[in-house]
C-alpha cells in the first residue's frame, strides 16, 4: 500500500505570508503615490485657516532647495525679524570665538569679564555662572523674558540690569528661559573682540554664501542685543542652517564652526519646563515624525529645523505679532515639519 504524501502545512503558510507581504508593499507604494509631492504640499499650506500668520516655507535636502514658498504676498528673499532664533546664530558666534581663542570655553566663569557691571554688592552665585550656563538657560538668574521683558529693555543698562536679578535657582540648576542670558553672551564677546558682534557675525559667518543680517537691535550702550531683534530672510537663515546640518561647514567645504561645537550645541542639557523639549546651547530638540529634529525657535513662528537623518533642513517664518506658542501655533508649525518628514520619507527624492 502506497502511503499518501500530505503535503507540509509551511506551504500554505508560506504562500499566505507572500500574499499579505504583497499586499503590504501595494499599500505601501499607494501610499507614496497618494501623498503631494513637496512643492504641492506647500501649496496646500496656503488656504488652511489655522496658517494664515505663515509668510514663507523653504525645503532644503542634502544642501539643495527642493521646494519654497512666499504665503500672501511675502517672499523668501524678504527680510523678516527671526526674533528668538537668533539666540542660535549667537550660540554660534561663542563658538567660534572659544576656537579663536578669545574665550577658554563653556566653563569659563563670566564675573571677571564683566566686572565693571557687577552690582554694588553682587550675589556670591555670581561668581558661579559660566559661558555654557547663558547659552543653555541654567545662569539662575530671574528670567527677563516674557512678562518681564519690557522692564528689562526699558533700563537704562540691560548688562547691569540682568547681573541684579535676584536667583531663582542655582547656577546649573533648571532651565530659566531669558533673552538677559544671550544679552550676556553679546556683552562678553564685545569685550574680548573690542568689537560689536554685528561685525564679528559678519565676518565670522561671512563665508556663509546667502548668509546676512539686515537689521539687528542695540541697547543704551551700544550692544546688539544678543538672542532677539535681528532681521534677515528666511534664505539667510536657511544658509545659516545649513552650515550646522553640514558639521560646521560652508557649501564649498569651509569650516566656520567647528564640528566639535556643533556636537556640544547639540548635546542635551536641561528640558524647558513649557514644552519639555530638550535645550543644549542655543537650539531645542524634539521628536517628529520619527526623527530627531534640532531647531531654532524665535516668537510668532520664526522656525529653523535641521533632521540630521534625512539632510534635510526647513525654515519656516510667520508674522511677527503672529500667534505664540500658547495658542498652539507653534505645534501647528510642528505637524508641518511632520507633513514634510513623512514626504520625504515616503519618496527620497520627490521635488528635487
Amino acid at each position: 500500500m502506497t502511503p499518501t504524501r500530505i503535503r507540509p502545512k509551511s506551504d500554505g503558510m508560506i504562500k499566505i505570508a507572500a500574499a499579505l507581504l504583497s499586499l503590504l508593499l501595494m499599500c505601501s507604494l499607494a501610499n507614496a503615490q497618494d501623498r503631494p509631492p513637496l512643492p504641492a504640499l506647500l501649496d496646500g499650506f496656503a488656504g488652511r485657516d489655522d496658517l494664515t500668520p505663515l509668510k514663507t516655507v523653504i525645503v532644503s535636502r542634502s544642501g539643495v532647495v527642493v521646494a519654497e514658498r512666499g504665503y500672501r504676498g511675502n517672499r523668501p528673499s524678504d527680510s523678516t525679524n527671526i526674533k528668538s532664533a537668533s539666540k542660535s546664530i549667537v550660540s554660534a558666534l561663542v563658538g567660534i570665538a572659544i576656537d579663536k581663542g578669545l574665550l577658554e570655553g563653556p566653563d569659563q566663569k563670566i564675573a571677571q569679564l564683566l566686572a565693571a557691571e557687577l552690582p554694588a554688592s553682587p550675589d556670591p552665585r555670581l561668581q558661579e555662572i559660566t559661558i555654557g550656563h547663558l547659552l543653555s538657560m541654567q545662569a539662575g538668574l530671574g528670567r527677563l523674558s516674557g512678562p518681564n521683558y519690557g522692564r528689562w529693555v526699558a533700563s537704562r543698562n540691560w548688562v547691569r540690569f540682568a547681573l541684579a536679578q535676584p536667583f531663582d535657582d542655582v547656577p546649573g540648576g533648571q532651565m530659566l528661559y531669558s533673552t538677559a542670558s544671550t544679552h550676556l553672551l553679546s556683552a562678553i564677546l564685545t569685550k574680548v573682540s573690542g568689537r560689536s558682534t554685528l561685525a564679528l557675525a559678519r565676518e565670522w559667518l561671512g563665508p556663509v554664501n546667502g548668509f546676512r543680517i539686515n537689521a539687528w537691535d542695540r541697547d543704551p550702550q551700544g550692544i546688539y542685543l544678543g538672542g532677539n531683534q535681528m532681521a534677515m530672510s528666511a534664505r539667510s537663515l536657511l544658509a545659516f542652517g545649513e552650515v550646522y546640518r553640514n558639521g560646521g561647514k560652508t557649501a564649498d567645504g569651509k569650516q566656520v564652526v567647528s564640528a566639535q561645537w556643533v556636537a556640544q550645541s547639540w548635546q542635551p542639557r536641561t528640558n524647558s519646563r513649557f514644552s519639555g523639549d530638550i535645550y543644549s546651547y542655543g537650539w531645542f530638540q524634539r521628536e517628529i515624525a520619527g526623527e530627531t529634529v534640532h531647531f531654532a525657535w524665535g516668537y510668532g513662528g520664526q522656525m529653523l529645523y535641521i533632521v540630521p537623518a534625512l539632510e534635510l533642513t526647513v525654515v519656516m517664518t510667520s508674522q511677527e505679532s503672529g500667534p505664540s506658542a500658547r495658542t498652539g501655533y507653534r505645534d501647528a508649525l510642528h505637524l508641518l515639519l511632520g507633513d514634510i518628514i513623512d514626504t520625504v520619507k515616503a519618496a527620497p527624492r520627490l521635488g528635487e
